[in-house]
């Protein structure tokens, strides 16, 4: 396992990563970086915690989107499957991409409570 560094939002982090993945990990660290640096930039909330787990949310939201959009009975795998590793690998336990909920209304909540205080 090769050691990477990487930045995201300002922060250095030391990252494990498998040999040849090193440029799957960069592009999911500039999609995090992204994420979150759009969150700060948008200007109503501060924390890294809270930005983090905004972020988060808005990238399973979107790899559940992709999932629904992805053709169930083609057979065909998404290549991020096909390759193996990556976040969208299946885990067991975990439900199927055509079976991936709603995460609207649960986004809108947690935006909901930052904006007012609620979460620590």
């Amino acid at each position: 396992m090769k050691q990477v560094e990487v930045t995201i939002l300002g922060q250095g982090y030391i990252l494990g990563c498998p040999e040849g993945g090193e440029a799957r990990l960069g592009a999911a660290v500039a999609a995090v970086d992204r994420e979150m640096s759009a969150i700060r930039d948008a200007g109503k909330i501060k924390a890294r915690d809270r930005i983090a787990v905004l972020a988060a949310l808005n990238l399973a939201y979107q790899l559940a989107e992709r999932g629904e959009r992805a053709p169930s009975t083609s057979g065909a795998e998404p290549a991020e499957q096909a390759h193996g590793g990556g976040i969208s690998q299946a885990r067991p336990g975990a439900p199927a991409a055509d079976q991936a909920p709603d995460l609207g209304p649960l986004i809108a909540r947690l935006d909901a409570a930052l904006d007012d205080g609620h979460l620590i």
